[in-house]
């Protein structure tokens, strides 16, 4: 990435993370370019990285070797449509807008190489994942551009089939939201169980940390780390049956079920 220059069309919190990670990197500021129609939003993201932006996406696309797609999903169709006549040959099409599909960008900016990619929140922190799936016109350096920019905030991981980004999209893309559901449940009921509310949520705060750890850590599944924890008749397994009786993996795969038919429903809806 070191002599690659990136555009970023959107000045965004996803695209403010990318090129946090990018500089934290070592990429210079010099070839690093965004854009964005909120004054404000210019001012910060040149002041907090110290790379250029402007309000007219087509400046800041030229020369660039990657655009980077940041903007929502609701207006991509007009941006990107806006953006084809300054396009320019070679130029990498990356995305990061949910429910967009390679076909519908291609119908946009024209038959050109497209990356689209699911990252998820945890991206702010340089802590997130994303699913990747290139089309076929995307070139082996340009697949390493795509990755290297996404590794900048997390883990990148390459997709086979681009249908495949609705289930990222369930697993990780939303996945965040699930587990912050649980960190409220938790802290409820243990506040319930008589702890004071800011106790019992540092209790749940790093033992999710903490069990987050140990699985990224461990050479075993988390099916094997959730037996050595469980002693036979213990506390542990009787949280454990009450979960099971209830139909907790039941519920589980149904909500990312659901995930993933909204997301599917989405592209078909925004692709238009």
């Amino acid at each position: 990435m070191s002599k690659t220059r990136i555009a970023f069309i959107g000045a965004g919190n996803m695209a403010a993370s990318l090129i946090g990670g990018l500089r934290a990197q070592g990429l210079d500021a010099s070839q690093i370019r965004a854009s964005d129609p909120g004054a404000e939003t210019r001012s910060r993201i040149q002041a907090e990285h110290g790379i250029e932006a402007f309000e007219d996406n087509a400046q800041a696309i030229d020369g660039a070797d990657v655009i980077v797609l940041a903007v929502k999903p609701q207006v991509m169709k007009t941006v990107c449509q806006a953006l084809q006549p300054n396009l320019q040959d070679g130029q990498l099409i990356v995305s990061i807008a949910a429910g967009i599909t390679c076909a519908s960008l291609q119908s946009w900016v024209g038959a050109r190489p497209v990356v689209r990619c699911m990252p998820n929140t945890p991206a702010l922190l340089r802590q997130g994942v994303s699913g990747l799936y290139a089309t076929a016109e995307v070139s082996g350096e340009q697949r390493l551009q795509a990755e290297q920019l996404l590794s900048a905030v997390g883990t990148a991981l390459w997709l086979e089939q681009e249908q495949q980004l609705d289930a990222v999209t369930a697993v990780s893309g939303s996945g965040p939201a699930y587990f912050f559901l649980l960190i409220e449940a938790m802290t409820a009921a243990g506040e319930k169980l008589g702890l004071p509310r800011e106790t019992a949520s540092q209790l749940t705060l790093q033992t999710a940390l903490g069990a987050a750890r140990m699985a990224v850590a461990s050479d075993v599944d988390a099916a094997e780390l959730r037996r050595r924890v469980t002693s036979p008749a213990g506390t542990t397994e009787a949280a454990i049956k009450s979960f099971q009786a209830s139909g907790f993996e039941a519920i589980v795969e149904q909500a990312l079920q659901a995930a993933a038919t909204r997301s599917a429903e989405l592209a078909e809806q925004l692709g238009k």
